[in-house]
């Protein structure tokens, strides 16, 4: 009997090897394990259609007070008196600091004696050149010697009103820099005087939105501070040049401050509206991002898909317009792109069959 078996052997292990393999083609062709379906990919697709859109362009700038300007002294002399307080409102031409001019004034004094003495000879020398006594070179000379005089006093009149510093334009000021008794030069900073009653905003525009930025289109400014309140402003210019290292062009928004919130030097984020216009608009789940390609899967007409390299125009959330890379009538996946590759066959799943409402 064993003699038997092992000669039949080697059939045995043949037979078994053979229905192996095509126990494994059958899985195969059934998609079970160790196979892959050749069958449409599921997905929902879309039609690309023209909506209204309506988007905003956003960017962060700094607060500036309308006029600006540290408060100097011109000359160099003792403070004899300061006339504010940190932090207070004062009107254009009020008077900031006194500088004592004691020397001053009595150079004053005796120029304006010297002036007066000046005139006084030029009258009496007038009369005797009238009557022929003394000759009109004379008088000439002293007519020069009297207009002197007047410069000298004019000058000094000029030194003394140097001694007081006034404010050149109405605003508030900042940390008293300067005390009674101190010693200040010409350029020694006495104060910071900001007009804040309007502020203005500077902030980058890219050139590729440029198109869409003008003069009297209104803003909305944010700041961390004050959370969700928002401050209106307008464009009141845009820069006639370009960065050429960020290829984006300054633009200024002017607000109204008359609460004095917005204080210079504060980060705030703009926003401007821009007008309903007809725009391209996806799903924002259609629009891919590799590395540097972005793009949607296109449906042809044979069910298959490519790749359509896209340029996104703006976003809104849920929702992207696309400037360029689809076109209206076409259909794009908006679900199962994640299951996708160039060629492969799709098979409708859902497609939609309302348009996304315009975007806001």
């Amino acid at each position: 009997m064993m003699p038997s078996l092992r000669r039949y052997l080697p059939l045995c292990l043949s037979l078994a090897v053979l229905l192996s393999a095509c126990g494994k083609g059958d899985a195969a062709k059934a998609g079970g394990p160790g196979g892959r379906s050749s069958g449409p990919v599921p997905v929902v697709v879309e039609t690309v259609r023209a909506q209204e859109w309506t988007d905003a362009l956003r960017a962060l700038g700094t607060v500036h007070a309308r006029e600006a300007v540290t408060v100097t002294a011109k000359v160099s002399e003792t403070v004899q008196q300061v006339h504010f307080e940190s932090g207070q409102q004062v009107a254009r031409g009020a008077a900031l600091v006194t500088l004592s001019g004691q020397q001053q004034q009595a150079s004053l004094a005796s120029a304006e004696a010297a002036l007066k003495e000046a005139e006084q000879q030029y009258q009496r020398y007038a009369q005797l050149v009238s009557q022929q006594l003394i000759a009109r070179s004379t008088l000439d000379a002293q007519r020069a010697t009297r207009d002197a005089a007047r410069a000298q006093v004019a000058q000094i009149r000029a030194n003394l009103s140097d001694r007081v510093i006034r404010a050149p334009f109405a605003g508030v000021l900042g940390i008293r820099q300067v005390s009674p008794g101190a010693l200040v030069t010409p350029g020694t900073a006495i104060a910071t005087l900001d007009d804040v009653s309007r502020v203005f905003v500077d902030f980058p525009v890219p050139e590729t939105e440029l198109a869409d930025v003008g003069a009297g289109q209104a803003l909305v400014g944010h700041v961390a501070t004050f959370g969700e309140r928002g401050f209106d402003g307008t464009v009141s210019t845009v820069s006639a040049r370009l960065d050429t290292a960020s290829r984006a062009a300054t633009v200024r928004g002017d607000f109204p401050n008359p609460d004095g919130l917005l204080k210079p030097g504060m980060l705030v984020q703009v926003t401007l509206t821009r007008g309903s216009r007809q725009a391209l608009v996806v799903p924002e789940i259609a629009v891919l991002q590799i590395g540097n390609e972005t793009f949607v899967w296109r449906v042809k007409a044979d069910g298959t898909v490519e790749k359509a390299n896209v340029e996104v125009g703006g976003r809104v959330p849920g929702k992207v317009m696309l400037k360029a890379g689809v076109e209206a009538g076409q259909r794009i996946v908006t679900e199962g792109v994640g299951k996708l590759q160039a060629g492969a066959k799709v098979a409708e799943g859902g497609a939609a069959t309302n348009p996304a409402p315009a975007a806001k």
